[in-house]
Formats: structure tokens, C-alpha cells, sequence
């Protein structure tokens, strides 16, 4: 799958999750699925992943994350097209990591924060909800990181 269509289908899937969640929940609603495991939620996050920066207030917090994730989407681009000939699996990572920052983005641009859904837990202990969009960012990351620790380079010489 090309890059810019992978790039589009992450963003489609992600926006069709929130919309459906938008207009299915009320804001902190949660509905159990896995009983003890996973419910749907519907919450929002001002912040970074893991809700980090969340309690800043500051007007320029919001222009930040739009300038973070402008910046990414157009580093992303620019690497896949440096390394889409190292290794065909650079494509499909950087255009999920792209098109979840792409999602992630559309949000803030439209809501002011990001809307997240997938709540995961066991007991008492939650991991913080999130979102297609970030689940394509963590997918996208975890293809880089083994390509980057399998795929050493051929020509490299011992001493």
C-alpha cells in the first residue's frame, strides 16, 4: 500500500472512531465491553500522549500541539522519501505514525482537544485512553524501532 493511501486510511479510520463515538456517548461516558479488561469511553486530552502538559494553562499550549504535529506529519514525509529505499517497511511506519499524527491533529484543529476512546484496564489499574490515531502512532514506532535494530547496515566494517 502506497504511502499517502496508508496515510489516508489511518486518518478515515481514526475520524469514523471519534465520530461514532461523538455521537454515541456523553462526555465521560463508559460503556463496559470485556468485563474487568476494556470498556469504550468517551474523554478528552488538551495534552500530549498520556495526557502530559494537560494542566498547563496556557493559551500557547493549544498552538504548540498544532505546530508539533504540522512539524512531524511534514518530518515524517520528507524521512519516508530519505528511507523508503533502505527498507520497503520504513513506508508503512512512517505513514502510520504520519496519518495518527494527521488524526490526532484534525482534532485539535476542530475540537480544541483530542477525543479518546479505548480504555483499558485490569483491576484498579488504567492505561490512559486513546484513540486510533494513537494506536497507529504506537504501531508505526514499534515497525521503526525493529527495522532500526534489525536492519544494520551491509556495509558496516568491524574493527
Amino acid at each position: 500500500m502506497g504511502y499517502f493511501l496508508l496515510v489516508i486510511v489511518v486518518i478515515v479510520a481514526d475520524q469514523l472512531s471519534k465520530w461514532w463515538i461523538l455521537s454515541s456517548f456523553r462526555l465521560y461516558e463508559s460503556r463496559e465491553i470485556i468485563p474487568g479488561f476494556f470498556n469504550l469511553v468517551y474523554v478528552t486530552n488538551t495534552g500530549a500522549a498520556f495526557s502530559m502538559f494537560a494542566d498547563v494553562d496556557s493559551p500557547w499550549r493549544h498552538y504548540f500541539f498544532v505546530g508539533v504535529g504540522i512539524v512531524a506529519i511534514v518530518g515524517l514525509t520528507a524521512g519516508y522519501f530519505i528511507m523508503r529505499r533502505e527498507n520497503r517497511w520504513y513506508g508503512p511506519a512512517f505513514a502510520c505514525i504520519a496519518g495518527g499524527a494527521a488524526g490526532n491533529l484534525i482534532d485539535r484543529v476542530r475540537l480544541g482537544a483530542v477525543v479518546d476512546f479505548f480504555d483499558v484496564y485490569i483491576q484498579d489499574y488504567h492505561w490512559p485512553a486513546f484513540n486510533v490515531a494513537d494506536s497507529a502512532i504506537c504501531v508505526g514506532a514499534g515497525i521503526f524501532i525493529v527495522l532500526s535494530i534489525l536492519d544494520r547496515p551491509k556495509n558496516s566494517t568491524k574493527e
